[in-house]
Protein backbone atom coordinates (compact mmCIF):
# COMPACT_ATOMS: atom_id res chain seq x y z
CA UNK A 1 0.00 0.00 0.00
CA UNK A 2 1.41 3.49 -0.82
CA UNK A 3 2.50 5.82 1.97
CA UNK A 4 0.76 9.21 1.65
CA UNK A 5 3.71 11.39 2.69
CA UNK A 6 6.84 9.35 2.10
CA UNK A 7 9.24 12.17 3.08
CA UNK A 8 7.86 12.64 6.58
CA UNK A 9 6.41 9.20 7.38
CA UNK A 10 9.67 7.36 6.61
CA UNK A 11 12.05 10.06 7.83
CA UNK A 12 15.19 8.86 9.71
CA UNK A 13 14.60 9.27 13.44
CA UNK A 14 17.48 11.68 14.01
CA UNK A 15 16.08 14.06 11.40
CA UNK A 16 12.62 13.63 12.90
CA UNK A 17 13.90 14.56 16.36
CA UNK A 18 15.56 17.69 14.98
CA UNK A 19 12.24 18.80 13.47
CA UNK A 20 10.42 18.03 16.72
CA UNK A 21 12.82 20.14 18.78
CA UNK A 22 12.64 23.09 16.42
CA UNK A 23 8.82 23.00 16.31
CA UNK A 24 8.59 22.49 20.08
CA UNK A 25 10.70 25.58 20.78
CA UNK A 26 8.60 27.68 18.41
CA UNK A 27 5.36 26.44 19.98
CA UNK A 28 6.55 27.14 23.53
CA UNK A 29 7.59 30.68 22.61
CA UNK A 30 4.22 31.27 21.02
CA UNK A 31 2.00 29.94 23.83
CA UNK A 32 4.11 31.83 26.35
CA UNK A 33 3.39 35.03 24.45
CA UNK A 34 -0.30 34.47 23.69
CA UNK A 35 -1.93 32.15 26.26
CA UNK A 36 -2.03 33.48 29.86
CA UNK A 37 -2.56 29.96 31.24
CA UNK A 38 0.78 28.75 29.85
CA UNK A 39 2.60 31.95 30.78
CA UNK A 40 1.45 31.49 34.41
CA UNK A 41 2.16 27.76 34.36
CA UNK A 42 5.74 28.25 33.13
CA UNK A 43 6.30 31.02 35.65
CA UNK A 44 5.10 28.87 38.56
CA UNK A 45 7.44 26.08 37.41
CA UNK A 46 10.34 28.56 37.25
CA UNK A 47 11.12 27.98 33.59
CA UNK A 48 11.07 29.93 30.35
CA UNK A 49 10.81 28.57 26.79
CA UNK A 50 14.50 29.33 26.29
CA UNK A 51 15.34 26.79 29.02
CA UNK A 52 14.12 23.98 26.74
CA UNK A 53 17.25 23.03 24.82
CA UNK A 54 16.63 19.30 24.20
CA UNK A 55 13.58 17.06 23.79
CA UNK A 56 14.41 15.54 27.16
CA UNK A 57 13.86 18.99 28.74
CA UNK A 58 10.16 18.68 27.87
CA UNK A 59 9.59 16.76 31.10
CA UNK A 60 10.38 19.96 33.06
CA UNK A 61 7.21 21.57 31.77
CA UNK A 62 3.98 21.15 33.80
CA UNK A 63 1.14 19.02 32.49
CA UNK A 64 -2.11 20.36 31.06
CA UNK A 65 -5.32 18.63 32.17
CA UNK A 66 -8.94 18.57 31.07
CA UNK A 67 -9.77 20.63 34.16
CA UNK A 68 -7.39 23.34 32.92
CA UNK A 69 -9.37 23.47 29.67
CA UNK A 70 -12.63 23.69 31.60
CA UNK A 71 -11.25 26.45 33.81
CA UNK A 72 -10.51 28.44 30.64
CA UNK A 73 -13.85 27.68 28.95
CA UNK A 74 -14.62 28.54 26.19
CA UNK A 75 -11.75 30.35 24.41
CA UNK A 76 -9.14 31.01 27.12
CA UNK A 77 -6.63 28.50 25.67
CA UNK A 78 -6.75 29.83 22.12
CA UNK A 79 -3.41 31.20 20.85
CA UNK A 80 -4.74 33.27 17.95
CA UNK A 81 -7.40 36.00 17.65
CA UNK A 82 -10.90 34.71 16.90
CA UNK A 83 -10.84 36.21 13.43
CA UNK A 84 -8.17 33.62 12.57
CA UNK A 85 -10.28 30.70 13.84
CA UNK A 86 -12.39 29.13 11.08
CA UNK A 87 -13.72 26.03 12.89
CA UNK A 88 -14.77 25.19 16.45
CA UNK A 89 -15.38 21.71 17.89
CA UNK A 90 -16.30 20.72 21.45
CA UNK A 91 -16.78 17.71 23.67
CA UNK A 92 -20.28 16.68 24.77
CA UNK A 93 -19.81 18.18 28.25
CA UNK A 94 -21.65 15.30 29.92
CA UNK A 95 -19.24 15.30 32.89
CA UNK A 96 -18.71 19.07 33.19
CA UNK A 97 -18.18 22.08 30.97
CA UNK A 98 -17.41 21.05 27.40
CA UNK A 99 -13.84 21.38 26.24
CA UNK A 100 -13.75 23.75 23.27
CA UNK A 101 -11.07 23.61 20.57
CA UNK A 102 -10.42 25.83 17.57
CA UNK A 103 -8.69 25.49 14.21
CA UNK A 104 -7.12 28.01 11.83
CA UNK A 105 -7.22 27.43 8.09
CA UNK A 106 -3.74 25.97 8.31
CA UNK A 107 -4.81 23.66 11.18
CA UNK A 108 -7.64 22.30 9.03
CA UNK A 109 -5.17 21.75 6.22
CA UNK A 110 -2.79 19.90 8.57
CA UNK A 111 -5.64 17.80 9.96
CA UNK A 112 -6.74 16.78 6.45
CA UNK A 113 -3.17 15.74 5.61
CA UNK A 114 -2.89 13.64 8.78
CA UNK A 115 -6.22 11.93 8.15
CA UNK A 116 -5.19 11.24 4.55
CA UNK A 117 -2.03 9.60 5.93
CA UNK A 118 -4.23 7.51 8.24
CA UNK A 119 -6.61 6.37 5.53
CA UNK A 120 -3.72 5.42 3.26
CA UNK A 121 -2.09 3.47 6.10
CA UNK A 122 -5.42 1.71 6.66
CA UNK A 123 -5.58 0.54 3.07
CA UNK A 124 -7.56 3.31 1.33
CA UNK A 125 -6.62 4.82 -2.04
CA UNK A 126 -8.09 7.43 -4.35
CA UNK A 127 -10.05 4.62 -6.04
CA UNK A 128 -12.01 3.78 -2.87
CA UNK A 129 -15.50 4.78 -1.74
CA UNK A 130 -15.59 5.54 1.98
CA UNK A 131 -18.75 5.02 4.07
CA UNK A 132 -18.23 7.44 6.98
CA UNK A 133 -20.45 6.48 9.93
CA UNK A 134 -18.75 8.80 12.42
CA UNK A 135 -21.06 11.53 13.73
CA UNK A 136 -20.88 14.94 12.03
CA UNK A 137 -21.19 18.04 14.21
CA UNK A 138 -19.27 19.31 17.23
CA UNK A 139 -17.71 15.81 17.54
CA UNK A 140 -14.48 15.77 15.52
CA UNK A 141 -14.90 12.26 14.08
CA UNK A 142 -17.15 12.86 11.08
CA UNK A 143 -15.61 16.00 9.60
CA UNK A 144 -12.06 14.89 10.43
CA UNK A 145 -12.38 11.68 8.44
CA UNK A 146 -14.33 13.45 5.71
CA UNK A 147 -11.66 16.06 4.95
CA UNK A 148 -8.93 13.40 5.04
CA UNK A 149 -10.76 11.21 2.55
CA UNK A 150 -11.19 14.15 0.20
CA UNK A 151 -7.48 15.00 0.54
CA UNK A 152 -6.65 11.41 -0.36
CA UNK A 153 -8.92 11.67 -3.37
CA UNK A 154 -11.36 8.97 -2.24
CA UNK A 155 -15.13 9.33 -2.66
CA UNK A 156 -16.91 9.99 0.65
CA UNK A 157 -20.44 9.01 1.64
CA UNK A 158 -21.18 11.28 4.66
CA UNK A 159 -23.85 9.11 6.29
CA UNK A 160 -22.91 10.04 9.91
CA UNK A 161 -24.40 7.98 12.78
CA UNK A 162 -28.03 6.85 13.09
CA UNK A 163 -30.64 5.95 10.44
CA UNK A 164 -29.12 2.50 10.59
CA UNK A 165 -31.49 0.70 8.20
CA UNK A 166 -30.95 3.42 5.61
CA UNK A 167 -27.20 2.97 6.04
CA UNK A 168 -27.53 -0.73 5.25
CA UNK A 169 -29.38 0.06 2.03
CA UNK A 170 -26.71 2.60 1.08
CA UNK A 171 -23.95 0.08 1.78
CA UNK A 172 -25.69 -2.48 -0.40
CA UNK A 173 -26.47 -0.11 -3.28
CA UNK A 174 -23.51 2.33 -3.31
CA UNK A 175 -20.90 -0.41 -2.80
CA UNK A 176 -18.46 1.46 -0.51
CA UNK A 177 -15.11 -0.26 0.03
CA UNK A 178 -13.85 1.40 3.26
CA UNK A 179 -15.94 1.63 6.45
CA UNK A 180 -15.32 4.09 9.30
CA UNK A 181 -17.07 4.53 12.67
CA UNK A 182 -16.95 3.54 16.32
CA UNK A 183 -16.55 -0.25 16.74
CA UNK A 184 -19.69 -0.53 18.89
CA UNK A 185 -21.82 1.23 16.27
CA UNK A 186 -20.30 -0.85 13.47
CA UNK A 187 -21.33 -4.02 15.32
CA UNK A 188 -24.83 -2.61 15.66
CA UNK A 189 -24.79 -1.88 11.93
CA UNK A 190 -23.87 -5.51 11.25
CA UNK A 191 -26.66 -6.68 13.54
CA UNK A 192 -29.30 -4.59 11.74
CA UNK A 193 -27.96 -5.69 8.35
CA UNK A 194 -28.42 -9.31 9.36
CA UNK A 195 -32.02 -8.60 10.41
CA UNK A 196 -32.60 -7.10 6.97
CA UNK A 197 -31.18 -10.17 5.27
CA UNK A 198 -27.99 -8.41 4.16
CA UNK A 199 -24.71 -10.18 4.86
CA UNK A 200 -21.72 -7.92 5.37
CA UNK A 201 -19.58 -10.51 3.66
CA UNK A 202 -21.58 -9.99 0.46
CA UNK A 203 -20.90 -6.22 0.53
CA UNK A 204 -17.86 -4.58 -1.06
CA UNK A 205 -15.84 -3.63 2.02
CA UNK A 206 -12.16 -4.53 2.09
CA UNK A 207 -11.14 -2.60 5.21
CA UNK A 208 -12.56 -0.73 8.19
CA UNK A 209 -11.00 2.03 10.30
CA UNK A 210 -12.55 2.14 13.75
CA UNK A 211 -11.88 4.24 16.84
CA UNK A 212 -13.07 6.85 19.39
CA UNK A 213 -13.42 4.17 22.08
CA UNK A 214 -11.11 1.44 23.43
CA UNK A 215 -11.65 -1.99 21.86
CA UNK A 216 -9.78 -5.21 22.45
CA UNK A 217 -7.92 -7.60 20.16
CA UNK A 218 -10.67 -10.17 20.66
CA UNK A 219 -13.20 -7.55 19.54
CA UNK A 220 -11.07 -7.07 16.40
CA UNK A 221 -11.26 -10.80 15.71
CA UNK A 222 -15.04 -10.68 16.17
CA UNK A 223 -15.43 -7.71 13.81
CA UNK A 224 -13.15 -9.13 11.11
CA UNK A 225 -14.90 -12.48 11.26
CA UNK A 226 -18.42 -11.05 11.24
CA UNK A 227 -17.84 -8.29 8.66
CA UNK A 228 -15.32 -10.00 6.39
CA UNK A 229 -12.84 -7.09 6.31
CA UNK A 230 -9.52 -6.02 7.83
CA UNK A 231 -10.13 -3.84 10.90
CA UNK A 232 -7.66 -1.10 11.85
CA UNK A 233 -7.59 0.95 15.04
CA UNK A 234 -7.31 4.74 14.76
CA UNK A 235 -6.62 7.15 17.61
CA UNK A 236 -7.19 10.81 18.24
CA UNK A 237 -8.89 13.25 20.54
CA UNK A 238 -10.13 16.75 19.91
CA UNK A 239 -7.76 18.32 22.46
CA UNK A 240 -4.80 17.13 20.35
CA UNK A 241 -6.30 17.35 16.86
CA UNK A 242 -9.24 14.95 16.43
CA UNK A 243 -8.91 11.61 14.62
CA UNK A 244 -5.57 11.38 12.83
CA UNK A 245 -3.08 11.42 15.69
CA UNK A 246 -2.12 7.77 15.02
CA UNK A 247 -3.28 4.63 13.21
CA UNK A 248 -2.40 1.01 12.62
CA UNK A 249 -1.04 0.13 9.18
CA UNK A 250 -2.84 -2.60 7.26
CA UNK A 251 0.42 -4.49 6.68
CA UNK A 252 1.20 -5.14 10.36
CA UNK A 253 -1.90 -4.21 12.42
CA UNK A 254 0.51 -4.10 15.32
CA UNK A 255 0.57 -0.75 17.08
CA UNK A 256 -0.57 2.68 15.93
CA UNK A 257 1.96 4.93 14.17
CA UNK A 258 1.99 8.35 15.86
CA UNK A 259 2.73 11.20 13.45
CA UNK A 260 5.65 12.54 15.43
CA UNK A 261 6.37 15.43 13.11
CA UNK A 262 3.18 16.97 14.59
CA UNK A 263 2.89 15.43 18.07
CA UNK A 264 5.39 14.48 20.78
CA UNK A 265 4.13 11.50 22.79
CA UNK A 266 5.20 10.51 26.31
CA UNK A 267 4.14 7.72 28.66
CA UNK A 268 3.97 8.65 32.33
CA UNK A 269 3.25 6.93 35.59
CA UNK A 270 -0.30 8.20 36.23
CA UNK A 271 0.32 8.32 39.98
CA UNK A 272 3.67 10.14 40.09
CA UNK A 273 3.86 11.87 36.69
CA UNK A 274 7.29 10.32 36.10
CA UNK A 275 8.15 9.77 32.42
CA UNK A 276 8.45 6.03 31.69
CA UNK A 277 10.81 4.38 29.14
CA UNK A 278 9.71 2.78 25.87
CA UNK A 279 7.77 -0.45 26.43
CA UNK A 280 6.36 0.40 29.85
CA UNK A 281 2.62 0.85 30.28
CA UNK A 282 1.22 4.10 31.61
CA UNK A 283 -0.77 7.19 30.68
CA UNK A 284 -0.35 8.83 27.29
CA UNK A 285 0.68 12.48 27.25
CA UNK A 286 0.81 14.55 24.05
CA UNK A 287 2.33 17.87 23.04
CA UNK A 288 1.17 19.34 19.74
CA UNK A 289 3.96 21.14 17.87
CA UNK A 290 2.26 22.48 14.75
CA UNK A 291 -1.19 23.58 15.91
CA UNK A 292 -1.86 27.31 15.54
CA UNK A 293 -5.24 28.03 17.14
CA UNK A 294 -5.16 25.53 20.00
CA UNK A 295 -1.65 24.24 20.75
CA UNK A 296 -1.51 22.05 23.82
CA UNK A 297 1.48 21.25 25.98
CA UNK A 298 1.92 17.90 27.78
CA UNK A 299 -1.79 17.08 27.76
CA UNK A 300 -2.73 14.17 30.03
CA UNK A 301 -5.07 12.07 27.90
CA UNK A 302 -6.00 9.54 30.64
CA UNK A 303 -5.59 6.81 28.01
CA UNK A 304 -3.51 3.77 28.96
CA UNK A 305 -0.92 2.58 26.44
CA UNK A 306 2.82 2.08 25.82
CA UNK A 307 5.26 3.19 23.09
CA UNK A 308 7.30 1.04 20.72
CA UNK A 309 10.16 2.60 18.67
CA UNK A 310 10.98 -0.61 16.73
CA UNK A 311 10.88 -0.30 12.91
CA UNK A 312 7.66 -1.50 11.28
CA UNK A 313 7.43 -3.73 8.22
CA UNK A 314 5.43 -0.99 6.45
CA UNK A 315 8.48 1.30 6.32
CA UNK A 316 7.14 4.05 8.56
CA UNK A 317 9.68 5.22 11.11
CA UNK A 318 7.40 6.93 13.61
CA UNK A 319 6.98 5.38 17.06
CA UNK A 320 3.96 3.12 17.55
CA UNK A 321 1.58 3.22 20.49
CA UNK A 322 -0.07 0.06 21.75
CA UNK A 323 -3.83 -0.21 21.34
CA UNK A 324 -5.39 1.77 24.20
CA UNK A 325 -6.42 -0.71 26.88
CA UNK A 326 -8.56 1.69 28.93
CA UNK A 327 -8.68 5.08 30.57
CA UNK A 328 -7.51 6.01 34.02
CA UNK A 329 -10.89 7.66 34.59
CA UNK A 330 -12.75 4.54 33.30
CA UNK A 331 -10.76 2.30 35.58
CA UNK A 332 -12.92 0.69 38.22
CA UNK A 333 -11.47 -0.20 41.58
CA UNK A 334 -13.44 -3.20 42.82
CA UNK A 335 -12.40 -4.27 46.29
CA UNK A 336 -8.87 -2.99 45.66
CA UNK A 337 -8.51 -4.52 42.19
CA UNK A 338 -8.06 -2.28 39.14
CA UNK A 339 -10.49 -3.32 36.40
CA UNK A 340 -10.80 -1.93 32.87
CA UNK A 341 -13.83 -2.69 30.69
CA UNK A 342 -11.52 -3.88 27.89
CA UNK A 343 -10.11 -6.59 30.19
CA UNK A 344 -13.61 -7.91 30.85
CA UNK A 345 -14.28 -7.69 27.10
CA UNK A 346 -11.24 -9.87 26.46
CA UNK A 347 -12.62 -12.63 28.69
CA UNK A 348 -16.16 -12.41 27.28
CA UNK A 349 -15.17 -12.47 23.62
CA UNK A 350 -13.23 -15.70 24.05
CA UNK A 351 -16.59 -17.47 24.43
CA UNK A 352 -18.06 -18.13 20.98
CA UNK A 353 -21.64 -17.99 22.26
CA UNK A 354 -21.29 -14.45 23.60
CA UNK A 355 -22.39 -11.44 21.56
CA UNK A 356 -20.21 -8.28 21.58
CA UNK A 357 -22.67 -6.25 23.64
CA UNK A 358 -22.04 -5.96 27.36
CA UNK A 359 -22.21 -3.59 30.32
CA UNK A 360 -20.53 -3.50 33.72
CA UNK A 361 -22.77 -2.49 36.63
CA UNK A 362 -21.10 -1.54 39.92
CA UNK A 363 -23.06 -1.28 43.18
CA UNK A 364 -22.17 -0.86 46.83
CA UNK A 365 -23.85 -2.94 49.50
CA UNK A 366 -22.77 -1.69 52.95
CA UNK A 367 -19.03 -1.24 52.48
CA UNK A 368 -18.75 -3.93 49.86
CA UNK A 369 -18.51 -3.20 46.13
CA UNK A 370 -20.16 -5.64 43.76
CA UNK A 371 -19.63 -6.02 40.02
CA UNK A 372 -22.26 -7.45 37.72
CA UNK A 373 -21.45 -8.15 34.08
CA UNK A 374 -24.50 -8.12 31.84
CA UNK A 375 -23.79 -9.67 28.47
CA UNK A 376 -25.93 -10.78 25.60
CA UNK A 377 -25.95 -14.29 24.18
CA UNK A 378 -27.41 -15.58 20.93
CA UNK A 379 -31.10 -16.54 20.66
CA UNK A 380 -30.11 -20.20 20.43
CA UNK A 381 -28.20 -20.11 23.70
CA UNK A 382 -30.73 -17.94 25.51
CA UNK A 383 -33.55 -20.37 24.69
CA UNK A 384 -31.50 -23.18 26.22
CA UNK A 385 -32.37 -24.78 29.58
CA UNK A 386 -31.91 -22.48 32.60
CA UNK A 387 -29.48 -24.93 34.08
CA UNK A 388 -27.20 -24.65 31.03
CA UNK A 389 -27.31 -20.85 31.20
CA UNK A 390 -26.34 -20.99 34.87
CA UNK A 391 -23.43 -23.27 34.06
CA UNK A 392 -22.25 -20.82 31.40
CA UNK A 393 -22.59 -17.85 33.79
CA UNK A 394 -20.54 -19.72 36.36
CA UNK A 395 -17.80 -20.54 33.86
CA UNK A 396 -17.46 -16.92 32.67
CA UNK A 397 -17.48 -15.69 36.27
CA UNK A 398 -14.69 -18.16 37.05
CA UNK A 399 -12.70 -17.02 33.99
CA UNK A 400 -13.00 -13.36 35.11
CA UNK A 401 -11.83 -14.29 38.60
CA UNK A 402 -8.83 -16.21 37.25
CA UNK A 403 -7.88 -13.52 34.70
CA UNK A 404 -8.49 -10.36 36.72
CA UNK A 405 -8.59 -11.56 40.31
CA UNK A 406 -11.96 -10.00 40.96
CA UNK A 407 -15.31 -11.64 41.65
CA UNK A 408 -18.16 -10.75 39.34
CA UNK A 409 -21.70 -11.92 38.90
CA UNK A 410 -22.44 -12.70 35.28
CA UNK A 411 -25.94 -12.27 33.92
CA UNK A 412 -26.63 -13.60 30.45
CA UNK A 413 -29.36 -11.61 28.78
CA UNK A 414 -31.26 -12.06 25.56
CA UNK A 415 -30.20 -10.27 22.35
CA UNK A 416 -31.09 -6.55 22.05
CA UNK A 417 -31.39 -6.13 25.83
CA UNK A 418 -28.47 -3.72 26.14
CA UNK A 419 -29.07 -0.30 24.61
CA UNK A 420 -27.26 0.29 21.32
CA UNK A 421 -25.15 3.40 20.84
CA UNK A 422 -25.09 5.65 17.78
CA UNK A 423 -21.60 6.76 18.82
CA UNK A 424 -19.48 5.72 21.76
CA UNK A 425 -20.76 2.75 23.77
CA UNK A 426 -21.68 3.14 27.46
CA UNK A 427 -19.79 0.24 29.04
CA UNK A 428 -19.95 1.15 32.74
CA UNK A 429 -22.83 2.03 35.05
CA UNK A 430 -21.42 2.96 38.44
CA UNK A 431 -24.20 3.20 41.02
CA UNK A 432 -21.88 3.74 43.98
CA UNK A 433 -22.37 6.88 46.03
CA UNK A 434 -18.84 7.63 47.13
Amino acid sequence: MPIFNMDFETMPREALKAIQLSRLKTTLERVNATVPFYRDSFKKAGITPSDIKTLDDLKRIPFTTKQDLRDNYPYGMFAVPMENVIRIHASSGTTGSPTVVGYTRRDIDTWAELMARCLAAGGATSHDILHNAYGYGLFTGGLGVHYGAERLGASVIPVSGGNTKRQVIIMRDFKPTILTGTPSYILHLAEVAEEMGVSFKDLSFKAGIFGAEPWSETMRTEIESKLGLKAMDIYGLSEIMGPGVSIECIQAQKGLHIFEDHFIPEIINPETGEVLPYGETGELVFTSITKEAFPIIRYRTRDISSLNPEPCICGRTHVRMKKVSGRTDDMLIIRGVNVFPSQIEDVLMKNENILPHYQLVVDRSGNLDTLTVRVEVSDRIFSDAIKNLQIMEGKISKDIKEYLGVSAKVRLVEPKTIERSQGKAVRVIDNRKI
